[in-house]
C-alpha cells in the first residue's frame, strides 16, 4: 500500500520559511520527499539553519532564496529566480507575512500597519499566485496554498484583528476565486490557523493563555506542525479532487 501524502520527486517553494509555520512546512514537505527552496526576508542565518534542518533530517535537498516582498519590483522577479534554480515548481505556498505582534512593526502606528499587510500579506500573494498559476497551467500541473485566518470572517476585537481580518479575508475570498481561473491544471486552497503557538504565542499573557482554551475545543494551543501536516496533505496528489476550499486548522473553534 502506497503511503500517505507522498512528495517524492516534486519541487516546493515555501515563501516566509526560515522560521515558524513557514519552517514547519518546509520541514514536512521534506519529510514526505519533496525537494524545498526556503524563502526568506532578512535573516540568512535563520534561512541556512532551516535548509541545514532540512537536509540532516531528511535527506531531501533545500536551498535558500531571498526576497523582500514589501517591494512591488521585486516580488515580480521572484518567480524567475525560482525557476533558474528549479525548472518546474510543483507546490507553492504563500506563507510570509508581516509579524505585527512581535517585530519592528509591532510598534509602527495603525496606518503603516495598514500598509505593511497589504503590500507583504495581500499584494505579494496576489502577484505571485497569478504568475506561478500561469506557469503550472503550462506545465500542466502545479498547487498552490495560501495562508489565511479563522477568525477573519467573523471578527476578532483590537487593531491587530482589524487588520489581520483585512488581509486574511482578501486571500481567502482570492484563493476561492484564483482555483477557479487555474483549474482544471492547478489547485488552489488555502489554510486558516486559528491559535497557533508561534512567536507571539511563546511570550503571550497569562490572559491570553487562558482565552485560547476557553475558545479552543481541544484544550491546546495549535502548533506549526499541525498547519503543516494539513499543508502536506493538501499539496499531495491524495487531495486530488480538493481546490478552492478555505479549511481551518484551529482545534474546533467557534468564536
Amino acid at each position: 500500500m502506497a503511503e500517505f501524502a507522498q512528495l517524492h520527486n516534486k519541487t516546493a517553494v515555501v515563501t516566509g520559511s526560515s522560521t515558524g509555520i513557514g519552517r514547519a512546512i518546509a520541514m514536512e514537505f521534506a519529510r514526505a520527499g519533496a525537494n524545498i527552496i526556503v524563502h526568506y526576508a532578512h535573516s540568512t542565518e535563520d534561512a541556512e539553519k532551516t535548509a541545514a534542518l532540512i537536509q540532516q533530517e531528511t535527506g531531501s535537498k533545500a536551498q535558500i532564496l531571498q526576497c523582500d516582498f514589501s517591494s512591488q519590483e521585486s516580488v515580480q522577479t521572484f518567480p524567475d529566480q525560482v525557476w533558474k534554480i528549479a525548472n518546474e515548481v510543483d507546490i507553492w505556498v504563500n506563507n510570509a507575512g508581516v509579524d505585527l505582534l512581535t517585530g519592528d512593526a509591532k510598534e509602527y502606528p495603525p496606518e503603516t500597519k495598514l500598509q505593511k499587510v497589504l503590500d507583504i500579506d495581500v499584494t505579494s500573494t496576489v502577484l505571485l499566485s497569478r504568475e506561478v498559476g500561469s506557469r503550472m497551467q503550462t506545465q500542466g500541473r502545479g498547487v498552490i496554498l495560501n495562508i489565511g485566518w479563522d477568525q477573519a470572517d467573523r471578527g476578532m476585537e483590537g487593531v491587530s484583528g482589524e487588520l489581520f481580518s483585512v488581509s486574511k479575508n482578501a486571500i481567502m475570498g482570492f484563493s476561492r476565486s484564483l482555483a477557479v481561473s487555474l483549474a482544471p491544471q492547478v489547485r488552489v486552497n488555502c489554510i486558516a490557523p486559528g491559535w497557533i503557538k508561534t512567536a507571539w504565542g511563546e511570550v503571550a499573557s497569562d490572559e491570553w493563555q487562558q482565552r485560547v482554551l476557553d475558545e479552543t475545543p481541544m484544550k491546546r494551543w495549535g502548533l506549526p506542525t499541525d498547519i503543516a501536516k494539513m499543508a502536506r496533505f493538501l499539496a499531495s496528489d491524495d487531495a486530488d479532487y480538493i481546490t478552492g476550499q478555505v479549511i481551518n486548522v484551529n482545534g474546533g473553534a467557534i468564536r
